[in-house]
């Protein structure tokens, strides 16, 4: 029974989260009265209703921008060489590590009135006043583009690396051209990694908090802000909770319209009934809804006489693309390698470009106990949440991908609960559990509330590897005699190696960068690295955030490396897995 394998993952969601989440549900509907006032309070307001609109028009718009950018990307970086695809993923991977508080910041530098845009602008003489380009929604689109970009692309690559490029190869041997192999071969193959990486950017740009809040106006609040006001405020968990419950209401919905199947089944199960219905239509109806299918024979004709024609010349797509790769990893690493030069400086605050070059902040960072113990006590709550979440989320994520379709979905859906709430919520919600657990203020209740959301991202990774993953490998090892657990060990997980990975180091960073729910479940007893980061941004801007960020750009570098080693040592044993199954 393959859903037992989801039992642990599940056993954690509901001690932590879920009857917490039940019990604020009932107190946002006031039990035992049961009454709606909470609701009807919310949507009686006109203000509310706008920051409900406002917060699903800037995640729509993010999502669709990070699509946009990190498909070609994504697609890029799967074609090109060994070496060079590795390069780019770790240059992907490197941003989202360092701290998402201090990347705030540094476009906050970029963008600010006196920051390198308009210093650059007012020096050159192209304009006599500052550009407003902060406290906007541009700056907000901006910020949490970058943010959210590497979690669209690492489900694309995991997808797009599964994906067989013989089947290009035969539709273009067919006469195909290649945007037609593109759009009719890859693409549909493709759309498991697309459904995923924009469910999972959707669903996380509902709950921002810290970055609208840094780089938006006053009218670009979303309702993690309204609800941060409200604990703010009254903390009345009535109003929170039903603001919470609306907000997860849309995530469902979305949720419901696109599906969460992702293990393939249902975009196979949709184009069926596509096909099915396209066939008991007239022919000349279903011509009138594809045009291009007129010319089918024009088309085949050609196609015929240029068959064994050569190729024509790529180099102005070649460039193409190595131009948009450019600007992407630009638009990655610059905010990096802004806090990286302003790490340098002598003064006495955040500045670009440096009044002059000094260490005084790395010697400020390894001279204060509260900055390295906070940061150890980071990388230990990291390294012990990527790999708790990894192995029940693998776990979860393999056994929902051998259920049934229609149980299948309703799973996914609870294990994305906690990344459709709002991130102070969670908070919440965890806090509520832990109190009754009475681990409030100690790093094993850190540990179970970062572990709800990181499993979310683990099964998604996991599950859109999944997709792309062949069982008849499985059925003829078992046929050979192979143990379930041999099969899995020897077969299944060497081959769903590469979103396994993914899904821990995102488990990682997902940790690692945790504000909001550690502020509230940990108290004053356990101090991070980001929340100390977050006091010292609202307090002081001490220049230390910047070398603390460069520091911390050296971990993936080092960790990615390691995996990498282990990685190419093990490909020898899968390409003798793949000629030998295990009998």
């Amino acid at each position: 029974m393959p859903i037992v394998l989801t039992v642990p993952a599940f056993a954690v969601l509901l001690v932590v989260f879920g009857i917490p989440l039940i019990l604020l549900f009932l107190t946002s509907i006031n039990a035992p009265a049961f009454s709606l006032a909470n609701y009807q309070m919310f949507f009686g307001q006109p203000a509310n209703v706008h920051v409900l609109y406002q917060t699903i028009e800037i995640s729509v718009v993010a999502t669709a921008i990070c699509l946009l950018i990190g498909y070609p990307t994504a697609y890029l970086i799967v074609g090109a060489s060994k070496h060079r695809r590795v390069a780019l993923i770790v240059l992907v991977i490197i941003p989202y590590l360092t701290s998402g508080l201090a990347r705030t910041y540094a476009w906050i530098v970029i963008l600010g009135d006196r920051g390198l845009i308009n210093n650059l602008l007012l020096d050159l003489g192209i304009v006599s006043s500052p550009l407003p380009l902060i406290y906007n929604r541009t700056a907000v689109y901006i910020g949490m583009v970058h943010i959210m970009l590497p979690m669209m692309i690492l489900p694309l690559i995991s997808v797009m690396m599964g994906i067989d490029r013989s089947l290009m190869a035969a539709g273009r041997s067919m006469g195909a051209r290649p945007f037609d192999t593109f759009w009719r071969v890859f693409f549909p193959l493709s759309m498991p990694g697309v459904r995923s990486g924009s469910l999972l950017v959707f669903v996380i740009c509902l709950g921002f908090y810290i970055t609208p809040a840094a780089l938006g106006g006053l009218g670009d609040a979303m309702l993690s802000t309204f609800i941060a006001s409200q604990v703010q405020a009254s903390f009345n968990i009535g109003r929170i909770g039903a603001a919470a419950f609306i907000l997860l209401g849309v995530a469902v919905v979305v949720l419901s319209m696109f599906g969460v199947d992702l293990s393939g089944t249902q975009g196979r199960t949709a184009q069926s009934t596509r096909n099915a219905w396209r066939s008991r239509l007239p022919s000349s109806f279903v011509m009138k809804l594809h045009p291009g299918e007129l010319l089918t024979t024009l088309r085949a004709k050609r196609w015929t006489a240029q068959l064994y024609q050569a190729g024509g010349d790529s180099n102005w797509s070649n460039i193409v693309g190595t131009i948009f790769l450019v600007l992407v990893m630009f638009y990655l690493l610059f905010p990096e390698l802004l806090v990286v030069v302003m790490s340098f400086s002598a003064g006495r605050f955040l500045e670009f470009p440096p009044s002059g070059l000094s260490l005084q902040w790395y010697r400020s960072f390894f001279g204060d106990p509260s900055w390295y113990n906070a940061a150890w006590v980071s990388i230990q709550i990291g390294i012990v949440v990527a790999i708790l979440s990894t192995i029940v989320g693998t776990l979860a994520a393999y056994g929902i991908n051998r259920t049934l379709p229609r149980l299948r979905s309703s799973l996914t859906m609870v294990i994305l609960t906690p990344i459709t709430v709002p991130v102070i919520v969670v908070g919440i919600v965890a806090y509520l559990g832990l109190l009754k657990l009475g681990l409030l203020g100690s790093m094993a209740g850190i540990i179970l509330a970062h572990s709800i959301g990181a499993l979310g991202y683990v099964v998604v990774i996991v599950a859109a590897t999944l997709a792309n993953f062949d069982q008849r490998l499985e059925q003829a090892a078992k046929s050979m005699r192979a143990r379930p657990l041999q099969t899995f060990v020897r077969v299944t997980l060497p081959l769903i190696r590469p979103g396994i990975i993914g899904g821990a180091v995102l488990a990682f960073l997902s940790s690692f960068d945790e504000v909001v729910v550690t502020s509230l479940v940990g108290g004053f007893a356990i101090r991070t690295l980001p929340l100390k980061m977050w006091e010292d941004i609202r307090h002081q801007i001490d220049p230390t955030i910047a070398a603390v960020s460069s520091l911390l750009m050296l971990l993936p570098v080092l960790s990615l490396i390691v995996l990498y080693v282990t990685w190419w040592r093990s490909s020898p044993g899968a390409q003798r897995l793949l000629a030998n199954p295990p009998t």
